[in-house]
């Protein structure tokens, strides 16, 4: 396999990932207007409780599943007793939320040390499948395919649901969605509840290719928030093309120009923010 293929390959199955862990957040900070700096935490969290289930012989999706729900309980405990009581203090969101993950950080650093944990790819999803004549690694496939299953189902629960039309009324006039009769606050809570589980799960997705350590969490944040920038907050097409977008800028900014993969990376975000600041496929705001 070439180079070039090679990173293509490895660039689609970032962006993938990436869209796992920014969809969650696009829909935090798009809907819910948080600056949840937090949110690389719990894709970090996510991978380190799996390891624990699966080193108790609970298997792979079951784990993934598990573990996404640890992290979506513990994403509703901060908004709730926490992030709510700063309804509007975006400074105060982004000092405490950056807090947070440092603690987060330290607690993972205590329970599960700092030695890289690798978790092992699924049975049935290990080795290669062929495409065109050529062998693709088989997971780096499916997690392609997962996010573009997880974009449709998460269109479709925004777009053509009771409960997304709900959402979006409490977002856009939530005075007149508290008159209606809906509980805009249990709505909130349902929205960051989801973006953390989305985040967990991304973190066990991520295990196989990344291994699970210490300052993951750091490294996925970024990313994250670049992706969110380019693609407009709230906006789940925006999240999936500004995922690949920033896939392929990473893989082939690190193979080609590794002296300034970082210019690489955030030139584009720069540009964004200057030309279009609602992003690639964000509302301008009213």
């Amino acid at each position: 396999m070439s180079l070039w293929l090679l990173l293509a390959v490895n660039s689609i199955t970032l962006g993938g990932l990436l869209f796992l862990l920014s969809a969650g957040f696009s829909l935090i900070f798009g809907l819910m207007r948080i600056p949840n700096l937090t949110h690389g935490s719990f894709f970090m969290l996510g991978a380190y409780l799996a390891t624990s289930l699966i080193a108790r012989g609970v298997g792979f999706w079951i784990a993934a599943i598990v573990a996404g729900l640890g992290v979506a309980v513990f994403g509703g405990i901060v908004e709730r007793l926490v992030l709510r009581r700063l309804a509007g203090a975006e400074l105060a969101q982004v000092l405490v939320t950056l807090g947070l993950s440092f603690m987060v950080a330290d607690v993972c650093l205590m329970v599960w040390t700092g030695d890289p944990i690798r978790i092992d790819t699924p049975a049935g999803l290990r080795g290669t499948t062929a495409v065109m004549g050529f062998g693709f690694p088989t997971y780096r496939l499916a997690i392609s395919a997962i996010a573009i299953v997880f974009a449709a189902g998460l269109w479709l629960l925004l777009d053509r649901t009771r409960l997304g039309a709900m959402i979006r009324a409490g977002v856009d006039d939530p005075a007149m969605a508290r008159v209606a009769g809906i509980r805009v606050s249990r709505l909130f809570t349902i929205v960051f509840c989801l973006g953390a589980w989305l985040a967990g799960f991304a973190g066990v997705m991520g295990g196989p290719i990344l291994s699970v350590y210490p300052g993951l969490d750091a490294e996925m944040l970024p990313l994250a928030l670049v992706v969110v920038i380019l693609g407009g907050s709230g906006s789940l097409v925006g999240s999936l093309v500004g995922s690949f977008i920033v896939g392929f800028l990473y893989n082939f900014g690190q193979a080609m120009f590794p002296e300034i993969a970082y210019v690489v990376l955030f030139l584009p975000m720069l540009i964004v923010l200057v030309v279009r600041p609602q992003g690639l496929f964000g509302r301008q705001p009213a």
